[in-house]
């Protein structure tokens, strides 16, 4: 659906600005006004992660005269493989300044403000309402629905993407034209079904591409040219290098955007809203976990237990916990492994953080296994505490 320039031109450029973009002045889509556009742009980027390093220094590129970057957290050495907007210099410092450092090299010209905090119901609508348009480089659903709901609410437009492995969606929600992120997922999906990015990997060059994309379409969107994904879910997969552009309507019971919405305000807690364990794995967790400290103990005194990794075999490659065995998730899932277990002994349960061998702890106790136990924190708080020598990925 093409739409109206969101932003008025701003100043004539200068004969430095001229030189700079030329290249897209001699464009007659974009010429003079779309670059004065684009200077006049105020863009928030959420999160200067994988998704976020490329649109920052694209949108910087491209001369977008106000720049917003939301970002609380600081830069790992993991980070490096995707988030190409750090170097190894950056190791420990602030995401947020790091970013701001590198899109001064790209462009001097653009103004960049940071917002070093977690985004909250407290803050979002405040940091939205400064802005144009945003564009979300999150990768957990609470953030998502957060910031979809703050954009409809303030009529501003979202430019969304997401990367697994090796495949990435992206769309343009903009409620003043078409559908929003809840029109799309109406609910999140069960805690410990989609794994994150930390849990199943990502192949990193991907992070370009999807966030390529979303600069593209925060572009069109601003400048008016060309037809934005408004109404369209891009979804891209890398091992077949194949793109496919589905249709996505406007859902006429969306409890936000619809003509009747049920929701007028944001949700007080969209973390409880996506849940970050089931109720299940909560309720298998009370009083049935236990820390890296105590699976030490045990694993010392050479106490009779069976040690389980839930995590997938190329995780269990980069780092495991002494004694574990390996039996990945799915086979709780689908209750393959069940009959396999021993019943003479407890059996404890480990992942990556804790979250996936919660949820195969609530399918044990179901099971019958009632003296079942996880780690809590898993090998993270194990590298973390116990084994410092152990990567921690």
């Amino acid at each position: 659906m093409k739409t109206p320039p969101l932003v008025t031109p701003g100043p004539a450029l200068t004969v430095a600005e001229v030189r700079r973009y030329s290249r897209h002045l001699i464009i007659p889509d974009v010429a003079m006004a779309g670059q004065q556009r684009m200077m006049n742009a105020k863009v928030l980027c959420v999160g200067a992660g994988g998704l976020g390093s490329p649109a920052l220094m694209y949108l910087a590129a491209a001369g977008i005269g106000t720049l917003g970057i939301v970002e609380y957290d600081t830069v790992d050495e993991s980070n490096l493989q995707r988030q190409i907007i750090h170097g190894q210099s950056d190791i420990g410092k602030s995401k947020a300044q790091s970013a701001k450092e590198k899109i001064a090299e790209i462009n001097p010209y653009v103004n960049v403000i940071t917002h070093e905090t977690r985004l909250d119901n407290s803050n979002v609508m405040e940091i939205f309402s400064q802005y144009d348009i945003i564009v979300d480089g999150t990768d957990n659903f609470a953030t998502r629905y957060l910031v979809n709901d703050a954009c409809v609410l303030l009529k501003k437009p979202y430019v969304w993407g997401s990367i697994y492995r090796f495949d990435g969606q992206a769309s343009v929600f903009w409620t003043e034209y078409g559908p929003c992120y809840r029109c799309l997922y109406p609910e999140p999906p069960p805690p410990g079904m989609v794994p994150s990015c930390a849990e199943g990997g990502v192949l990193g060059v991907l992070c370009a591409t999807i966030g390529s994309i979303q600069t593209t379409e925060a572009i069109k969107v601003l400048t008016g040219v060309g037809e934005p994904l408004i109404g369209s879910l891009m979804v891209y997969d890398a091992l077949d290098m194949s793109f496919r552009k589905i249709k996505v309507r406007k859902d006429p019971n969306c409890p936000l955007c619809s003509d009747n919405p049920t929701q007028t305000a944001l949700l007080p807690d969209y973390e409880a809203f996506c849940g970050v364990l089931s109720d299940a794995a909560q309720e298998a967790s009370a009083g049935s976990t236990i820390t890296v400290q105590e699976l030490k103990s045990k694993i010392d005194a050479k106490e009779n237990y069976y040690l389980i990794d839930v995590r997938e075999p190329s995780e269990y490659e980069i780092v495991k916990i002494p004694t574990a065995h390996l039996i990945p998730k799915q086979g709780f899932i689908d209750g393959s492994v069940l009959a396999t277990l021993p019943q003479d002994r407890p059996i404890i349960l480990h992942c990556k953080s804790g979250v996936r061998s919660a949820e195969c702890l609530a399918i044990l106790k179901d099971a019958g296994f009632s003296d079942a136990s996880h780690v809590f924190g898993g090998v993270v708080a194990w590298a973390k505490q116990i084994d410092t020598s152990l990567p921690v990925y």
